[in-house]
């Protein structure tokens, strides 16, 4: 072989592994980091409910519709998922709620589906502190934390819709507690049956299944909607703001029109108890396409 030749076949080596590297099968996958909290009912942690969270049994269907990803799941409390999602690194939060703040600085998804909205929890035998804000079976929020009668407690950087946080807003700042730990309403729930704080807000589903898992009975906590607030919470997914996040989030759009409404509902049905009197978990269908935020 001469000189020539083996120069000639030394750059079409060279040229051939160039083009390889530059081809999408060359490279690493881009990762995609979930951001997951203990949530029921859309993420359970703990209990013998564990991994049956809507969410939880959506997971495998995103992951299965994104396999241009390595998917890498996470568990962090809401203020970390917060700032990371408000930072460069590809990652999404699968139950996220909207509000005009968050939208400033991450990417929403369209609807997945649709709660009933956060409400108030006391204790059964703190009702009588409460009777004052109550109204038609709905507590008036603001003028209970402007009265300052009832110590509310609420979980760092948590959103509970754009009501409900407004009333925070308005409300007496001297008569809410906030904390920022990992299990925040855990130990929310500890606080209030030490009597430090009275109420706490959160889903009714939520709450039960952290009380139970805290050795507390729910049936000892009662529920009450927030008046003025919406019926229904929709839950979206959330990414990071950058192109990266804006064209997984065109993925995860389409791969949610694929989901199978009978299949989600389904999954929504176990956390919901025919017999309870109070239609918040009255098996009624739970909307799934509720409208965009405007």
């Amino acid at each position: 072989m001469t000189i020539r030749s083996q120069r000639r076949n030394l750059w079409a080596g060279l040229i051939a592994w160039i083009v390889l590297m530059g081809s999408p099968a060359s490279h690493a996958a881009e990762k995609l980091i979930w951001l997951m909290r203990d949530l029921p009912p859309l993420t359970v942690f703990e209990g013998p409910q564990k991994g049956r969270g809507v969410i939880d049994q959506l997971m495998p269907f995103l992951i299965a519709n994104l396999p241009r990803y390595e998917h890498e799941v996470v568990k962090v409390n809401r203020a970390r998922a917060l700032q990371m999602l408000e930072g460069t690194t590809l990652a999404c939060d699968p139950a996220l709620v909207w509000n005009p703040a968050r939208a400033r600085s991450i990417v929403y998804s369209t609807p997945i589906m649709g709660l009933h909205s956060n409400g108030l929890v006391i204790r059964r035998s703190d009702q009588a502190l409460l009777a004052p804000f109550v109204s038609d079976q709905t507590v008036e929020l603001k003028n209970m934390l402007n009265a300052q009668a009832i110590r509310l407690g609420i979980v760092a950087k948590r959103s509970y819709g754009v009501w409900i946080d407004e009333q925070l807003a308005q409300g007496e700042t001297d008569a809410v507690f906030i904390h920022y730990g990992n299990d925040a309403l855990g130990s929310l729930l500890q606080m209030q049956q030490a009597g430090r704080i009275g109420a706490i807000l959160g889903y009714w589903p939520e709450i039960q299944s952290k009380a139970r898992q805290q050795g507390l009975s729910p049936e000892n906590l009662v529920f009450y909607r927030i008046h003025g607030a919406p019926t229904y919470q929709p839950i979206y997914i959330g990414c990071t703001a950058t192109p990266a996040g804006r064209e997984a989030m065109i993925s995860i759009n389409h791969a949610l029109r694929k989901i199978d409404p009978q299949a989600l509902f389904d999954s929504q049905t176990q956390w919901q108890a025919p017999d309870q009197h109070d239609d918040y978990l009255n098996a009624r269908p739970v909307p799934l396409q509720p409208l965009l935020p405007r």
